[in-house]
């Protein structure tokens, strides 16, 4: 003979839902923030410029992707230019 599935008392149901939410909103927000760090910025919003700011270059930073991308500046990035997020390769 099958058995009857319990009763949830409303205790117990509010205490699941209030878990579940909070579960979700966790992963909603987490997802809202990856989409949001993989966004790449102007390049007039970092200063960008085709030349090196001292020794400073985009190939010695480590944000460039070669041949000539950045993982944060959007649109073609010389290996020898330059902006204000540039990070020293360690």
């Amino acid at each position: 003979m099958a058995s009857k599935p319990k009763d949830l008392s409303r205790r117990v149901f509010f205490r699941r839902a209030a878990t579940y939410g909070v579960g979700a909103a966790i992963i909603h927000g987490l997802g809202l923030n990856l989409a949001i760090a993989q966004a790449k910025v102007p390049q007039k919003s970092v200063s960008y410029q085709g030349k090196p700011q001292g020794t400073q270059r985009c190939d010695g930073c480590s944000n460039f992707q070669a041949p000539n991308a950045c993982k944060l500046v959007e649109g073609e990035i010389s290996p020898q230019g330059w902006c204000s997020l540039f990070a020293k390769k360690a």
